[in-house]
């Protein structure tokens, strides 16, 4: 006997394949069979004629490091059909956190994964794993090693090439967080402190992975004018290490780089695929990103962590430095002259004369405040220690769409959970969108193409076993839906509402959503 039955679906299995109509039998938190299962007896038979039944959606790029912690959280993930996720990504994990650094390390993470929970803290992986179990959430969650997290523990946001000494501690710290429960790593090059590795340097700190079959997720050094370059980079990696590489949020920011930088790109990534390399890539289905109002700065402007900085942005002549760079730079990714200030929204903003410029673009703040836009992104910098968090509107519908449509690319959201201030809609809306926007009605991608790069794509670029694909013995994680129902609620405007259309969402067999309405079920496990 199952313990439940769903009947009658149009079973999308997350192969690329098309769709069929069959049953689906749950035993024990398994797929126990799959087919025409009439007359089987189950504890619990659901009809879902009309239906289409998938496996659970698997994001592979979240930030909810310190979110998963929080009251309520994993609803606007389920509603959209999200039973698994990976965090620790962009090199920014929340673990481990360690040594003379970690009091500047947590806050230079804030923006992105948004406070440490109260009397929590994160020495280990281990440690991070055993209290993410503990918090119960209602869905699967992996880990990844952000390797700018670990370089930072070993030596701090300094821009000095790391000693000996320094690399032993961040390979010992790498295979301690591997061996405490990371299925991979992260980079986020774009970041302090790796932006400041050489390519031979970053080698030397991956060294142990070499013939590992261990991924790498990377946030490149360059997604602009350089973002190619950034990426032969990451393929010579793949070359010499002889492992995984996966290319997160591949995009070309900026007019001047738009409908020509993504088709070079994908054409490299497919023939290092050709070659044998084990490489991919994700998108998201937006043209706005959602990061650190940092990462407007050149490089050499983040050295020394956040205090660092910020007495650097005070200095008029630094800033008239930054005025220079930021006007005529082309040796960094300066996303103020890609794209300009009034494609710049401040998102999360803290201190209370600064609440009003909450969704403004910075060249509004700075009218607001009566500055130049250097000057206004300078002072608010400053004077927020740099917990400042935007929306840039950076790339374009064209680029996304030949990505989407890569047999390789996987969909994935890069949320980040800020604890104040206007989200990104896509913590609440990627996989929604997907389905409405870019099946229902663009027609970018059929229903099975859309149904593999949120499933069956993303469990074979991290490796993940059980996950994504409706066949026997995998897990039962398992979404029904009327594709004519999913909608995106979050807007720009609005973007805390949680997506509708789902009417059951299993996870390991548990009922986190049924006949539309959230179970309370917190069946997700820490993996």
């Amino acid at each position: 006997m199952f313990d439940i039955l769903i009947c009658g679906a149009l079973i999308v299995d997350g192969s690329g394949s098309e769709g069929y109509i069959g049953d689906v039998g749950v035993e024990g938190g398994k797929i126990s069979a799959v087919g025409r299962l009439g007359g089987a007896a189950a504890v619990e038979v659901i009809e879902a004629e009309g239906r289409c039944l998938t496996p659970g959606f698997i994001d592979i790029h979240r930030h909810a490091d310190a979110a998963l912690f929080r009251h309520d959280w994993g609803r606007a993930e389920l509603a959209q059909g999200l039973t698994t996720i990976i965090n620790g990504n962009c090199g920014l994990s929340l673990a481990p956190v360690c040594g003379a650094h970690a009091v500047e390390i947590q806050r230079y993470l804030s923006p992105i994964v948004g406070e440490l929970p109260e009397g929590r803290e994160f020495p280990s992986m281990a440690s991070y794993q055993a209290q993410a179990r503990e918090a119960a959430p209602p869905v699967n969650t992996f880990m990844l090693a952000g390797m700018g997290t670990i370089r930072a523990c070993a030596a701090g946001f300094s821009d000095l090439p790391l000693t000996a000494e320094q690399y032993a501690r961040v390979h010992r710290l790498l295979e301690e967080s591997l061996a405490g429960g990371a299925i991979g790593v992260s980079l986020g090059l774009g970041y302090a402190p790796e932006c400041f590795y050489t390519p031979d340097g970053l080698l030397r700190a991956l060294a142990p992975l070499q013939g590992s079959g261990i991924p790498i997720c990377v946030h490149m050094r360059e997604e602009g004018d350089m973002v190619c370059e950034a990426l032969r980079e990451m393929l010579r990696a793949a070359r010499l290490l002889n492992t995984p590489v996966h290319i997160s949020h591949l995009k070309a920011m900026g007019p001047r780089n738009w409908n020509r930088r993504i088709p070079e790109a994908l054409a490299l990534l497919q023939q290092a695929r050709d070659e044998g390399l084990d490489v991919s890539c994700d998108v998201y289905p937006y043209c706005a990103g959602s990061t650190q109002l940092l990462h407007l700065l050149p490089q050499d402007f983040l050295a020394g962590g956040t205090d660092a900085v910020a007495a650097r942005l005070r200095d008029p002549a630094q800033r008239d430095i930054l005025r220079e760079r930021i006007a005529h730079g082309r040796d960094f990714d300066n996303i103020a002259q890609m794209v300009g200030w009034d494609n710049i929204r401040l998102t999360t903003l803290h201190r209370p004369e600064f609440q009003p410029l909450t969704g403004k673009t910075l060249a509004q703040a700075a009218e607001l405040l009566g500055m130049e836009p250097v000057d206004c992104l300078c002072h608010v910098l400053a004077e927020e220690a740099c917990n400042v968090t935007m929306i840039d509107f950076i790339t374009c519908d064209e680029d996304i769409e030949r990505i989407l449509r890569a047999p390789f690319a996987s969909v994935i959201s890069d949320s980040l959970y800020p604890t104040e201030g206007l989200p990104h809609p896509r913590v609440y809306g990627t996989f929604s969108r997907i389905l409405e926007t870019f099946v229902r009605e663009r027609h970018v991608l059929t229903l099975p193409e859309a149904v593999q790069r949120m499933t069956s794509l993303p469990a074979q670029a991290l490796r993940l076993q059980g996950k994504g694909r409706i066949a026997a013995g995998m897990d039962a994680d398992v979404n029904v839906f009327d594709l004519a129902a999913v909608h995106e609620r979050a807007t720009w405007e609005q973007p805390a509402q949680e997506s509708e259309g789902m009417d059951a969402v299993f996870v390991g067999g548990a009922p986190a959503i049924l006949h539309g309405a959230f179970t309370g079920a917190a069946n997700g496990q820490v993996l």
